[in-house]
């Protein structure tokens, strides 16, 4: 049976609220025997693979460079795309669902394909209200809402 994917996307640079969130959705998704793709680099990203990698978690870095050795050291599997932003389109195209923590414009980019694509889309504190995306208010609850959706086969858009 394949696993489900799901991806978490937020800040490079985060608040530590979201780093705190984010490391408790990657615990979240590996306990789930679920597979965390991100964009591999810092902040959110770091800290949802660092909680998924110490849950024994398997964890997929979508890169913005060309160079692997760039991914954060939670990382199991670095794909270096040199792609630079365009990237976000692959982050969302791979994940079965979007857990958003925090974030800035990249993330609203992520949330935005995901959303074009079909993807359910939960957010923990969202840069802004976006129809489609549902809210969480703390990070198992993400964690439980975008697993249940993709489980029914169903998306929010």
């Amino acid at each position: 049976m394949m696993r489900v994917i799901i991806g978490v996307v937020g800040a490079g640079e985060c608040r530590r609220q979201w780093c705190e969130w984010a490391e408790e959705v990657g615990k979240g998704i590996a306990r789930l025997g679920a597979v965390l793709v991100c964009g591999g680099l810092g902040g959110v990203m770091e800290a949802a693979a660092r909680g998924a990698r110490n849950e024994g978690g398997i964890t997929v870095g979508i890169l913005p460079g060309s160079r692997k050795n760039s991914a954060n050291p939670f990382i199991e599997i670095p794909i270096a795309t040199n792609m630079g932003h365009a990237r976000n389109a692959i982050i969302a195209q791979s994940a079965d669902g979007l857990i958003a923590v925090g974030g800035g414009f990249g993330t609203l980019s992520e949330i935005a394909l995901a959303l074009k694509m079909g993807k359910p889309v939960v957010a923990l504190d969202p840069p802004v209200k976006i129809p489609g995306v549902i809210e969480a208010r703390y990070p198992a609850e993400a964690v439980e809402l975008v697993f249940e959706i993709i489980k029914k086969g169903g998306d929010t858009v």
